[in-house]
């Protein structure tokens, strides 16, 4: 090397090879630098010279440079090296190198027409036997179009990494965890499929996986909890919302129609016993155990909610009967027949991306506990005093001092705005009052 070295220092000193042939420095073993003059000076580079089958042929090894980028002594000897195990085998080294060059140029080629956008709709088209419908591929391929495919859709699937698929995840994973998790699982099988496919190295781990990948990373959807109001319908929409619960002829829609005309908690209602129910002054007292505040509520019951009382008397046995009985015998309905009967209002044979029927500003699906809100808009808008709102709500008041002294529930006071409420509504009878 430093015999080398000299002899290029020389070289560049007295400068020989200009305006004529190069010159070239053996190291030795047909491994040579190369000087050759050039309009803008020399350049210098590293030449491979060996004999096959009679014949003499040139390779070139790269530019020469003391460090890296540039092709350093050390390394032009390791390509020199190479070179010659593949003599050793039979092989030209130049044209073992052209076709190794050319299969990389076919490969980047290939891999980048399998974009991960391309990969997923050919996913689908191969799945397309098995849907339920086609309509379902189309929804498949929706959260995907709407939060992966501006990310990463222009991406060869055989690039992907995880921080990419966590560039799709995190601006939604807190915000809308269930429509996250669910893009992750099919991003997962995008890959994997492109694996399968021979579109992505089958040594690759899935950076979408969950177990033991991300969920080092991401919280767990089902301990991600949004920070936001519960979804409740515009109270201009409660008529017909009230029509269409109607139709709907099972306990859990008499239930939800209650809670709805009497603003209470789903709770409260699904464990009422028929004993909390005075006839006779027409109010329900709800006992402190299923109330959130822990004290007893009283309601005034207006005649759209005696009339569905009315309609499930029949199946009362005993004082201690659930109003609103489960299928099981004396069992309360659960919280998720309501859910899911209003969810299902809301969403049922809709596409993923198409605003729920009944929904909120934010086109978020209504659920059983927004309707108090409803109850609470309709209320103000309406000139009700927020007191008796509050009171109907069963709001615990916050100030302390206040809530020690304010202890009438003013319970007959509310009675008109419950009566209007279910006017408002749509489901009283023609002949009920605000008064009676």
């Amino acid at each position: 090397m430093a015999k080398l070295n000299a002899l290029l220092v020389k070289k560049l000193r007295h400068d020989p090879a200009k305006g004529k042939r190069p010159v070239r420095f053996p190291d030795g073993d047909g491994l040579y630098l190369q000087i050759a003059p050039g309009a803008k000076g020399d350049t210098k580079s590293w030449l491979f010279r060996y004999t096959l089958h009679g014949k003499s042929r040139e390779m070139g090894l790269g530019p020469f440079s003391d460090s890296a980028p540039g092709v350093t002594l050390a390394e032009a000897r390791k390509r020199a090296a190479g070179a010659r195990a593949k003599l050793a085998e039979g092989l030209d080294p130049i044209n073992d190198r052209d076709a190794k060059a050319e299969k990389a140029k076919r490969d980047a080629a290939k891999a980048s027409a399998h974009t991960f956008e391309a990969a997923a709709r050919a996913l689908v088209a191969a799945k397309a036997p098995g849907w339920r419908s086609a309509k379902h591929g189309a929804q498949w391929l929706a959260t995907l179009e709407q939060h992966a495919f501006p990310v990463i859709g222009h991406k060869a699937v055989a690039t992907i990494d995880t921080a990419d698929v966590l560039a799709v995840l995190r601006p939604i994973w807190s915000k809308t965890p269930e429509t996250g998790s669910r893009i992750r699982q099919r991003i997962e099988a995008v890959l994997d499929d492109a694996r399968v496919q021979g579109w992505r190295d089958a040594n690759l781990a899935n950076p979408a996986l969950w177990k033991g990948h991300l969920s080092a990373t991401l919280p767990s959807p089902k301990k991600v909890r949004p920070v936001e109001h519960h979804p409740s319908l515009p109270w201009q929409e409660m008529g017909p919302f009230m029509v269409a619960l109607s139709e709907h002829k099972g306990m859990a829609s008499k239930a939800l129609r209650f809670a709805i005309l009497t603003g209470s908690r789903t709770g409260a209602v699904r464990f009422m016993k028929w004993g909390e129910i005075d006839p006779a002054t027409k109010v329900w007292t709800a006992p402190a155990a299923n109330m959130k505040t822990k004290r007893p509520h009283r309601t005034p019951l207006s005649a759209a909610a005696l009339a569905l009382l009315e309609e499930v008397k029949p199946l009362a046995k005993t004082a201690d009967d659930c109003v609103f009985p489960g299928a099981r015998s004396k069992r309360p309905l659960s919280d998720m027949a309501l859910s899911m009967l209003v969810r299902g209002m809301a969403c049922d044979g809709l596409g993923e991306g198409e605003a729920p029927r009944w929904r909120d500003g934010e086109n978020r699906p209504v659920v059983p506990h927004g309707f108090r809100a409803s109850l609470k808009g309709w209320s103000l808008a309406t000139g009700y005093p927020d007191q008796l709102s509050e009171l109907a709500l069963a709001h615990a008041d916050k100030d302390k001092v206040r809530a020690a002294y304010a202890r009438e529930d003013m319970c007959e006071e509310r009675r008109p705005m419950m009566d209007a409420w279910a006017l408002h509504c749509g489901t009283a009878p023609k002949s009920a009052s605000a008064s009676e």
